[in-house]
């Protein structure tokens, strides 16, 4: 079956089951495309959303200075890797730009529209979630101490381990203290962490294996159970937003 789908405001593109025709048509052979012509839709109606969010361009050197220093780079040399990669200089920071208008607009239209979960509103979401926080009972690693922060620095660099302390741990994730846990969890096998500063030494760990699994309890899971929460309550009021765009849009379909 054809389906002729009219969408007046979508640009001129083409789709590997979709063709467009004068800018306003979409033809579509075969069952219905419904997934990729929302994902059209979506696309536009986020970017008629952002059309009123201005980004400086003193913003934008300053998100690229950040992200340059996050990754130990100049700008010259950042400039060097992106031309290595095909990527103008332009063209990057025209992305860094889009990337901050999309940050604007979640900020201002969806994260506003959240308020603050209760404890009630927690403890019901862990209880029918209970699986999402699942961990590993132990977790084996390597951990490397050294009292020289300059010698962790060159040791994440090089691995080289001279003026390093080494040992392997096994380490139960019930003692483990809600910082701690997180990261470990976060770092995939044959990954180091960051460097922590103890007061007396500087610590790495390289996770080597992560064994078992047990349910945090409400109380350890606090935090993970209220980040979750909140990335439901996202999804959820960005599709409302949208939803309410298309119902303004006036968006028709007609079928052939």
């Amino acid at each position: 079956m054809k389906k002729l789908i009219l969408l007046g405001f979508l640009t001129l593109m083409t789709l590997s089951h979709a063709k467009m025709l004068n800018g306003i048509a979409l033809i579509v052979n075969g069952e219905s495309k419904e997934q990729a012509i929302e994902m059209l839709i979506g696309d536009r109606l986020q970017q008629i959303a952002m059309k009123d969010i201005t980004i400086s361009e003193d913003a934008i050197d300053e998100k690229v200075a950040q992200i340059a220093k996050q990754n130990n780079l100049t700008i010259k040399q950042m400039q060097k890797i992106l031309k290595k990669q095909h990527t103008s200089w332009s063209s990057y920071r025209s992305k860094i730009k889009l990337a901050m208008k999309k940050e604007q607009f979640f900020k201002t239209k969806v994260l506003a529209s959240i308020t603050e979960p209760s404890e009630y509103e927690l403890e019901l979401f862990y209880n029918k979630h209970k699986k999402a926080f699942t961990v590993p009972k132990t977790i084996k690693v390597h951990e490397y101490t050294t009292p020289s922060q300059s010698r962790m620095k060159q040791f994440l660099k090089s691995k080289n381990l001279k003026g390093i302390t080494k040992r392997t741990l096994t380490k139960s994730t019930s003692k483990l203290n809600p910082a701690m846990l997180a990261t470990l969890l976060a770092t995939p096998n044959g990954g180091f962490t960051t460097s922590f500063n103890t007061g007396s030494k500087y610590v790495s760990y390289k996770v080597l294996s992560k064994q078992g699994q047990r349910i945090l309890p409400f109380e350890s899971a606090k935090g993970i159970v209220a980040s979750k929460w909140k990335q439901q309550q996202q999804t959820v009021a960005l599709k409302e937003y949208f939803e309410k765009m298309r119902t303004d849009a006036q968006i028709q379909k007609v079928r052939q």
